[in-house]
Parts: structure tokens; C-alpha cells; sequence
């Protein structure tokens, strides 16, 4: 029994020991799993290798180099600062700000006080001539002598390092080279951190620690134009906000009718925000009494046209609405009707390029007399009166052009235009009507083959609509790598481009496929005639493309792939910002293409009316 006594407490005591074994064991366990993990996370930032030199400084495949400031001028001018912070290199800052008690500075600047004005006393003693150097620095100290007692001024030792980063050492001495220029044309000069690189690279990182410790004295205010957060703003008093400045946090504010023209092209992959910044932009320019015409090719402004009370017009084979291309606009005040007659018959002629699949020239020529002739027709000359015709229809055309020798190629392939599947599309007399603010042609139902005829004869129709009176417009082609597949189509685009700023014409060409766009001979004048361009995320099948257009710098580069939904780079004139895109909830409510969001909405207002409804019964 005594045995058995002993055996159970021998277990209690085991049970007790192994049960302080787990405790101890589990209050330790935590911090070093929190102690391993600190570890591994300083192997993860930690470079793969690391070299001090004594001008240098290797960071596993980058090297380094930090200088620092030594010599200020007598002045510093405001933003001095400004083209070093914004300069496309990669380089780290650092500024370390100590105060300096003012009873101290007052006691040291008395003694060099004495010293300078004794120079002065001496030098007039002996009879020689005036030193203006003494003299200056005599007024000088005196001066903040007087504001430090005043309290008007503060004394500080400044530190400024910079490091600058490079792939080899050509590289680096290149960046050296003109950031020491930079520096040198303002009077401030910077020195390397010889035998200190370790130092100065600790001294630059964002651990608050000034290692180096070389300080030059400015008071208040030279010091507040050292005032580092400076980048290019594109923030006007008058325009639209088109986003954040994702440097500093401004707004864009921005009026495209105030360049010297009115255009702007948007590039951005699928699903990088590109029509929601568009709608977003059409939203705010309603506002400010600008009329906006929309060629949408995926029936995605249509809400947007319900919303703001515009009008929506649906183009395809079985829609109602019509267009006839040999439609005449009156002739403003400046030009003739034979000018009108005659610009109509070059128009046409392109269409009918682009319809049949190409001309030879003697078709060419045998086309444009026959558009001649169908206007004749109809007794429609240049002595005419515009307002009070009716024009011709395909169908005359046609009829017209049979009766040509050697027309009979032309006429089969037009005869599906006329009398074929397609002849709805084209064989009617226009029944539509633009006058509202916001006028959206939707060309998603029309058949692909069709797309680049339609889009061509749309936008003649604009075109025409837009001459007869001067009112501040902006055009939008969404998709535009569309009308750049064919020649006819992108040349037509590029003329308005060209002469919509006559007319008071903004043309905002938007397109996903960068390289389609480009490759068309109309693409890049269509850009080099556009004073704004909007550059979202991009892909790298089209980055490289967009880099050599726009001259962007390996950084910029990869701030375009790497950016997020509704961010990227806005060119205005000669500046250009990061930016991003925001909208308030209203907003996003009516501009928002995300296919979620859109059937959230759509199941809210079902949910709504069927509310009402019951309320209504009852």
C-alpha cells in the first residue's frame, strides 16, 4: 500500500514536471517563431551580395554611389530643387534637418562678427583697398544677426545626400555626370562619401540615421526651398478633373479646347479602365455645355445615353435607323455649294473604295462620274439650294452606273448593297436626328465585315452634321483600331483629326490594340496631332511599341505594366503626370462597365420597380 502511495505520487510528481516542460516550452515557442520569422524576412529584402568600395558601392547586380552637398551660393532660388527631384533616373534622397539653439549661433556669430569686422578695420589701417567680399559678408552677418534676435530666422544644420544607383559603371558616371552639372549650374557643389559609401548608403535609407553627420548652416529661409515634395502638376482653373496625380496627391484639372488642338488618344489594354475614364470625361464635359457625339462599337454607352437624356442610335442590318450617304449638308457662310458637291464626291468615292473591296483606276474614275451623274439625277448642281433637295439613294447609283461601258464588275459587287442582305443598311433615305447634347451610334449588331463601312459612313454623317453650325463638340471613337484596318477608313479619321480644330471638333480616339493602330500609316500623325494622349495599363506585347512613341523612359515603362485598373501616365502639351482616374458613387453608377456591378444594378432596379409596384396594388 505504502509502495503504491510512492508509485502515485512519483507519477503526479512526473505529470506536474512534464506539464511545466510544455508550459515553459509554449511561453518560449512564440517568440522564436516571431524571431525566425524576422530572419527570414531580412534574407528576403537582404541583396544577394554586397561590396563597399571606396567610391562605390555593389548591391547584388546594381552599384551605388552617395554624394553630398558641401557648398550652397550667397542665394538659393525657390524650387531650385525641383528639376533634381524630378529627374528620370533612379536615385534616393535624404535630408536631415537638426535645429540649432539661437543663444549658441548668437555667441558664435558674435565672435566671427568681430573677426570679419576686424579684417575690415586692419585693411583700412594700413591704407588698402576695399575688400567687397568683407564688406558683403559683414552685411550679411549683421543682417541675420538681426532676424535671429527678432526671432525672424532660425539657424539649422542641413545634411543633403543622394544616392544614386546605376547597371555598370559607365552608367553610373553618366548619372554623376549630370546630376554634378545640374548641380554646379546653380552654385552648389557635392562631393562623393570617399572611404564613407557604407555610411552614406545607411545614411540615405529610411531608417532616420545620419551617419555621414556633414552639415552646412542655413537659416529658415533658404532652407524652405529645399522643400522636397515637387513634381509636375497639370492643375489649371478652369476644365474637368481627369484624376489624382498619384506623385503629389493634385488634381488634373484640365481643358482640352484650351491646346492648340483639341485632340487626344487613349491606349490601354482590355479591361484596364480605358471606356471608364472615357465616360467619366463625356460625364463632367456635358456639364460645361459641350456637345459629345460617340461611335461605341460594344453597346457600352447606351446607359450612359438614358442617363443624361441623350440619344441612342442602334446600326445593323435589321435596325430602323438609317443613314444615306449621299446625304448633302447646307454650306456654311465660308464655302460654296460646289465646294460641298465636291467634297461629298471624294468622300463617296472612299467609301465605295471600302465597300467593294478596292478600286482599279479606271473604276476609280469611272465611280466618281457616276456619283457626279447620280446628282444630276436629281437635278442637284452646285447652283442648287441644299436645304430643299432630296438626295439620291444607292439605288440611283446603281442605276446610274449601269448604263457605263465596262461597269459591269462594279455593279455585281454592288448589287448586295442594293438589292442583296445588305441592301437595309444602305438602300434608305436618313431618318435620324442628332440635335441633342449626347448622340451615341452603336455599331456592336452590325456584322464584322460591315463594321469599317458602317463606322466610315457614320462618321461622315457627323462630319456633315458638324459643319453646318460652330458649337464646341468632342468626338469619341471608341475601338478605333476598327477604321485603321482599312486605308480609306484611317484616312478619313486622320482629316478630321486634322481639321476638326476649324470646326471647334475634339476627336477622341480609344483603341486596345496599340499595335493594329500604329501600324496604319494614319496612326502615328493621328497621335503627333493629338495634344493629349492617356496611357493605361498596358500589356508587353504592345509596351515596346508605346515606349518608342512616346519616348518613355524605362521607368515609365514599368509603371505602365505594372499599374492597376484606371492608372497610368497623362500627356498634356509638353507636361505629363502619373495619374489615376476617380469618380464619386453617383458617377460610378452610371459609368461602371464592370459586367458584376452592372447585373448588381440591374437586380436593384428590378428589385425597386416590383417594390413600387406592390405599393401600388395595395
Amino acid at each position: 500500500m505504502f509502495d503504491t502511495l510512492l508509485g502515485r505520487e512519483s507519477m503526479d510528481s512526473d505529470t506536474d514536471r512534464l506539464q511545466n516542460t510544455r508550459a515553459s516550452v509554449l511561453s518560449v515557442l512564440p517568440e522564436q517563431i516571431y524571431e525566425n520569422a524576422s530572419l527570414e524576412l531580412q534574407d528576403v529584402i537582404a541583396p544577394a551580395a554586397l561590396k563597399i568600395e571606396p567610391k562605390s558601392l555593389s548591391l547584388g547586380d546594381k552599384i551605388a554611389r552617395t554624394f553630398f552637398i558641401i557648398s550652397y551660393p550667397r542665394y538659393l532660388t525657390d524650387n531650385w530643387f525641383s528639376p533634381i527631384i524630378n529627374l528620370d533616373k533612379i536615385f534616393d534622397i535624404s535630408i536631415f534637418i537638426h535645429p540649432i539653439d539661437t543663444s549658441l549661433i548668437l555667441r558664435q556669430f558674435q565672435k566671427k562678427v568681430a573677426e570679419v569686422q576686424s579684417q575690415i578695420s586692419v585693411r583700412e589701417s594700413r591704407g588698402m583697398v576695399r575688400d567687397p567680399m568683407l564688406d558683403t559678408a559683414y552685411q550679411d552677418l549683421e543682417g541675420l544677426r538681426d532676424n535671429l534676435i527678432q526671432a525672424q530666422e532660425k539657424m539649422f544644420d542641413v545634411g543633403i545626400y543622394i544616392t544614386i544607383y546605376a547597371e555598370n559603371d559607365l552608367e553610373l558616371l553618366k548619372v554623376e555626370t549630370e546630376i554634378k552639372s545640374m548641380f554646379e549650374s546653380r552654385l552648389i557643389y557635392i562631393k562623393p562619401a570617399l572611404f564613407q559609401q557604407g555610411e552614406g548608403f545607411k545614411s540615405v535609407i529610411p531608417i532616420n540615421t545620419d551617419l555621414l553627420g556633414i552639415h552646412q548652416k542655413l537659416n529658415s529661409e533658404p532652407l524652405s526651398s529645399v522643400f522636397p515634395f515637387i513634381s509636375f502638376d497639370l492643375t489649371s482653373d478652369k476644365g474637368i478633373l481627369y484624376g489624382v496625380n498619384r506623385h503629389n496627391s493634385s488634381l488634373v484639372i484640365f481643358d482640352r479646347f484650351s491646346l492648340e488642338n483639341y485632340n487626344s488618344v487613349t491606349f490601354a489594354k482590355a479591361g484596364s479602365g480605358k471606356s471608364y475614364a472615357t465616360k467619366l470625361e463625356i460625364l463632367r464635359s456635358l456639364m460645361f455645355d459641350v456637345d459629345v457625339i460617340v461611335i461605341d462599337p460594344e453597346r457600352e454607352y447606351e446607359y450612359l445615353a438614358e442617363a443624361v437624356g441623350g440619344r441612342y442610335f442602334n446600326i445593323s442590318l435589321s435596325s430602323d435607323h438609317h443613314i444615306n450617304p449621299f446625304d448633302l449638308p447646307i454650306p456654311r457662310e465660308d464655302e460654296t455649294a460646289e465646294d460641298v458637291l465636291r467634297s461629298n464626291t471624294i468622300n463617296l468615292v472612299g467609301l465605295f473604295r471600302l465597300m467593294l473591296g478596292g478600286l482599279t483606276p479606271e473604276e476609280d474614275s469611272m465611280v466618281d462620274r457616276a456619283i457626279s451623274e447620280t446628282y444630276g439625277v436629281k437635278d442637284i448642281t452646285p447652283e442648287s439650294d441644299f436645304s430643299s433637295i432630296e438626295p439620291p439613294l444607292l439605288a440611283d447609283f446603281e442605276m446610274v452606273l449601269s448604263g457605263m461601258d465596262g461597269s459591269d464588275s462594279v455593279v455585281q459587287r454592288l448589287a448586295k448593297y442594293t438589292r442583296g442582305s445588305w441592301a437595309t443598311f444602305l438602300n434608305r433615305p436618313s431618318n435620324i436626328d442628332i440635335n441633342k447634347k449626347f448622340v451615341v451610334f452603336s455599331v456592336r449588331d452590325m456584322e464584322d465585315e460591315l463594321k469599317p463601312v458602317a463606322m466610315y459612313i457614320v462618321m461622315h454623317y457627323i462630319w456633315n452634321a458638324i459643319r453646318k453650325n460652330l458649337k464646341k463638340r468632342l468626338l469619341v471613337v471608341d475601338e478605333a483600331w476598327w477604321m485603321m484596318k482599312s486605308e480609306d477608313t484611317a484616312s478619313f479619321l486622320y482629316s478630321i483629326a486634322k481639321r476638326g480644330r476649324k470646326y471647334y471638333l475634339g476627336l477622341a480616339t480609344i483603341t486596345q490594340d496599340a499595335a493594329d493602330f500604329m501600324n496604319s500609316p494614319y496612326g502615328v500623325p493621328i497621335v503627333t496631332n493629338s495634344s493629349i494622349q492617356l496611357l493605361l495599363k498596358q500589356s508587353t506585347a504592345t509596351i515596346d511599341v508605346l515606349q518608342k512613341t512616346f519616348n518613355l523612359t524605362d521607368e515609365e515603362k514599368y509603371l505602365l505594366l505594372e499599374s492597376g485598373i484606371g492608372e497610368g501616365i497623362f500627356f498634356a502639351g509638353l507636361k505629363h503626370v502619373a495619374i489615376k482616374v476617380v469618380a464619386s458613387y453617383t458617377e460610378d453608377q452610371i459609368i461602371t462597365s464592370d459586367p458584376s456591378q452592372i447585373l448588381s444594378n440591374k437586380k436593384a432596379k428590378m428589385e425597386l420597380e416590383a417594390e413600387q409596384t406592390k405599393q401600388n396594388v395595395v
